[in-house]
This record gives structure tokens, C-alpha cells and sequence, in this order.
């Protein structure tokens, strides 16, 4: 047996995937849990060396067999997450993650330094929004100078796991593209965007090289595979970003394909042959894992939400579409604003989540449940019509992520968003495209100009029975509720654009 391992590192778990790329199935999987500090000031951090235990944890779950059947290994990782490291391969200080809210002021700092939120748009494609790396550079700077002087290298999260596995410090060009200072348009640093992170200090040097995508970056060490008890030498691809990589596991790796992400965020994205630039800022300018654009919206708050209100209802897996469907469509007028952590789109860093529309009718479990779920959905469904304001076009979504298994979800869904939902028969969404990545860098050896669209058509299968198709009178009713949820948002945003809204 031959296969490829896709591991991807996320918020709230770190999961492998081993595929048998000559049997075209999935043989292995596992995953270990992973924690996030966080407190009032909108902080969120994992330490990293919490990803290496997560890590050996998985993949002691699997059989000797099979780990040492693996050919070749991609890993998939949450974005924006800061991994500052000294010359020596320590790392200095907690990573503060993608959902880290608590730089809003160096994010701010940063667009004020250039001119404005327009300005870093004309020079990176996207604003300085505080989830993204730079503003964390800039705050490790302020308030941790020793470390920072320290500092040689920046890595994100899935840039680490590679160094850890290869001894290599790189970056490609998909997660690069989620720090702010990466010039999407022509996939170079901006110059002028690292001057107003640190002026007087040269930050390209603590830049790792950018690899292309389909390249091998390194093989694994003797040490990491004793350690971890995978092949030596086997060849390491690129890896990615989360999204990039459930990009490659929906086969989104040619134009007119969309992928709905129900995740810890929630993710809306398409491919494109060309930079999708929003002048608006609300779709962000991200390259793709496989040498293209990947235009896309992010919700920080999707299944990290639905989690919360389950907890709260004291609701499990197995009781959740049943309560759903036990509730009309919208909710009884009850609006869920599942702001919990602060929001990225639209831009609240310091929201906190509402209710509105509550009375005696709707003040149900069900109504709750329901309603957090259509709001996080409604949040996606704003990245759709700002897809299509930017002149791209789908007629299905592909979804995956956790929240994709539920069928009263899939449903609501397809009846807001007015489109088709396709569900695959391999559901590991970002692992698999991990997996697939390998795959297709471990053919290319073979074959230079195999690509990764050869790889998706043959490997990547849908499940029909667990696809969705609108309902005309329900999507009607869903435009009435989309509206009440964007007159909220508009009514709701003045109260947390103060400081300490959320403490």
C-alpha cells in the first residue's frame, strides 16, 4: 500500500489523513484537540508546541503500517497565525491566532502609516485587518521588544509543522498572501507595508523564501521521523492555508467553482485564473496553493457559534437537525448576530454576539438553535453577492467542514444562498486536499506538467445522496430574514465601534 498524508492543523483539533492514492480511499484517520487561551482583551493563542503533542497524538492512533506506508506528506494550516522564531528554531512567544482581536490597534496603526484602509488595498490588495499577521509583528514589537529583537524568522502555523518536519523555513504563496504584506498582484512583499510594520528594521530578512506551488520544499529528517514515527526522507510538498487546501480538496482549482467552508470560520471562496481585487476591502485578495487567486470571504464566528448556542441549549450531534427542523424557516422573526468573538466581515474586531426580534413565540430552543444557524449562514451569504459584485459566478456550492454534516444545515443553506449544494464523498475537506497536494507534487516527479486539475477530476467524488436543491417558497421567506439580518448588522455596528465594547 502507497499513500499520502495530508495533516491539517486548526483551531480546535489537529487531524491526519492518510489516502491510498492506487485504491483512491481514505484508509486512516485521526485527530487530537487542541485548546485556546483566551480573555477579554480579544486575545486568542496556542502555544506551538501544543500542535507537535496534537500531532504525535494522531498519528499514534494509526497502525505502524500505514504511517510508514506514506510517500509523501502536505500539511494544511489555520491562517494568519504568527510564529515568531529565533536563530535558533525556538519559538519566542505564544502564536496569536487568526481570531486574535486584540491588535486592533496595530492594525490600525499600520493603515494609518500608509494613509488609509484604501491605500494598503492599492499596495498588498487588502486592508490591515487585525486577524492577519502584520498587525501581530507590530504588537510582538511593542510589547515584547526583547523577544522581538530576537526574532529571525516570521512563520505561519503550517510553515512551522514544515520546519519541524524538514528543518526548512519557507512560505507559499496562498498563506503568504493572509500576512497583509504580500502584494497579491504580482506575489511579492510590499515594501512599503513592511516600512509601516517596522520602520527601522529590514522585516524581508525574517521573511522565509517563497516556494512555488507544486514544488517539493524538503523531506523529512531522521530526527522528526523517529520522533514521530513516519518514513524518513520522504518528499514534503508546499502545504497551505486551511482554505487553500479544502480549495484542493472541493476540486476549486478552476474557474466557476465555489466552496462554502462551515468550519470554526466560515469560509466562502472561488477560484480565479486572474487577481480578484475588492476595492471595498470585503472580499479578501488571497493567492491560491496552485498558482492562481483564491477571492474569498471569512466569518469568524460559524461553527464556533452553533457549539456555543448547543452547549448553551444543552443540545447534542444527535439532537441537532431534529431541532432545527422543529422550527420554521427564519425563525419566527428571531435574529441571531453570532458575533461571539468579534467580526471579521463585516469589519466589528470588538462585537460581541446579539438577539434581537425575541418574544414569547420564538423565545424556544429550537428558535435559538435555528436562528444562530441562519444568521452564520447569513453572514455567507453576503460573501456571495460580494462575489458576484466582483463579477464571479456559480451555479452549485460545494460545501465541507464540520457543520457540512449536518442535513438540516446543508438545506438552509442551499434555501438562502438560492443555489445547489453538492456534498463529496470524501468529507476530510482541508486534510484530504493535503493529501492530494502530496499526491500531485510526488506525480509531478514523474511528470513536470501534470496538474493539480488532472489530480482533483480523478480523485475527488461526489455523494449525491447528500446534496440539497433550493425550495423556492422557503428562499422567499429566506429574503425577508437576509434583509432583517442586514438592517441588524447596520442598526447593531455604531455600538461596538468604540474601545473596550467588549470588555
Amino acid at each position: 500500500m502507497d499513500t499520502t498524508l495530508g495533516i491539517d492543523l486548526g483551531t480546535q483539533s489537529l487531524k491526519v489523513v492518510f489516502y491510498d492514492y492506487k485504491a483512491r480511499e481514505v484508509v486512516a484517520s485521526a485527530s487530537a484537540p487542541l485548546e485556546v487561551m483566551r480573555d477579554a482583551t480579544g486575545r486568542a493563542e496556542q502555544e506551538a508546541s501544543w500542535w507537535l503533542v496534537a500531532l504525535k497524538q494522531a498519528l499514534q492512533q494509526v497502525s505502524e503500517s500505514v504511517r510508514m506506508s506514506v510517500r509523501a506528506v502536505a500539511v494544511s494550516g489555520q491562517q494568519h497565525g504568527f510564529v515568531p522564531i529565533d536563530g535558533n528554531g525556538e519559538v519566542l512567544h505564544a502564536v496569536k491566532l487568526w481570531c486574535d482581536t486584540s491588535t486592533q490597534q496595530e492594525a490600525d496603526e499600520i493603515m494609518e502609516v500608509c494613509g488609509d484602509r484604501e491605500r494598503c488595498i492599492e499596495l498588498a490588495g487588502n486592508p490591515v485587518l487585525t486577524g492577519y499577521t502584520a498587525p501581530k509583528i507590530r504588537w510582538l514589537r511593542k510589547h515584547h521588544p526583547r523577544k522581538y529583537r530576537n526574532m529571525a524568522q516570521v512563520l505561519l502555523p503550517h510553515d512551522y509543522l514544515n520546519f519541524v518536519m524538514t528543518g526548512l523555513a519557507v512560505m507559499e504563496y496562498g498563506d503568504a498572501s493572509g500576512t497583509a504584506l504580500l502584494d497579491v498582484r504580482n506575489r511579492s512583499w510590499s515594501r512599503e507595508l513592511l516600512r509601516a510594520v517596522e520602520p527601522s528594521r529590514d522585516l524581508a530578512n525574517c521573511l522565509p523564501e517563497l516556494v512555488e506551488p507544486g514544488e517539493v520544499i524538503g523531506h523529512t529528517t531522521a530526527q522528526f521521523s523517529k520522533e514521530f514515527g513516519l518514513p524518513e526522507g520522504i518528499p514534503v510538498a508546499p502545504g497551505g492555508g486551511d482554505n487553500m487546501m479544502a480549495a484542493i480538496g472541493t476540486g476549486n482549482v478552476v474557474p466557476g467553482q465555489l466552496t462554502m467552508s462551515l468550519g470554526t470560520s466560515g469560509t466562502l471562496f472561488a477560484y480565479a485564473d486572474r487577481p480578484i481585487v475588492d476595492p471595498q476591502g470585503n472580499i479578501a485578495a488571497f493567492c491560491s496553493s496552485t498558482g492562481g487567486w483564491l477571492p474569498l470571504l471569512c466569518t469568524m464566528n460559524c461553527t464556533l457559534a452553533t457549539e456555543l448556542m448547543k452547549r448553551l441549549l444543552a443540545i447534542d450531534n444527535a439532537g441537532f437537525d431534529a431541532a432545527i427542523d422543529a422550527v420554521p424557516a427564519a425563525s419566527g422573526g428571531l435574529i441571531v448576530l453570532p458575533f461571539f468573538t468579534g467580526e471579521r466581515t463585516p469589519n466589528l474586531p470588538r462585537a460581541s454576539a446579539s438577539l434581537l426580534g425575541l418574544n414569547p413565540e420564538n423565545c424556544e430552543k429550537g428558535h435559538l438553535l435555528r436562528a444562530t444557524v441562519e444568521g452564520a449562514t447569513y453572514g455567507l451569504r453576503f460573501g456571495l453577492d460580494e462575489l458576484r459584485r466582483l463579477g464571479i459566478e456559480a451555479s452549485e456550492i460545494v460545501l465541507t467542514g464540520g457543520g457540512a454534516n449536518s442535513r438540516a444545515w446543508r438545506q438552509i443553506v442551499a434555501d438562502i444562498c438560492r443555489l445547489p449544494v453538492v456534498r463529496l464523498a470524501q468529507d476530510e475537506g482541508a486534510s484530504f486536499g493535503a493529501a492530494l497536494q502530496a499526491l500531485w507534487v510526488l506525480e509531478r516527479r514523474h511528470d513536470s506538467g501534470r496538474g493539480i486539475g488532472d489530480v482533483t477530476r480523478e480523485h475527488i467524488v461526489q455523494e449525491p445522496d447528500l446534496a440539497c436543491t433550493p425550495d423556492e417558497s422557503t428562499s422567499e421567506r429566506y429574503a425577508d430574514g437576509y434583509a432583517a439580518y442586514r438592517r441588524a448588522v447596520a442598526g447593531v455596528a455604531p455600538l461596538f465601534e468604540t474601545d473596550g465594547a467588549r470588555s
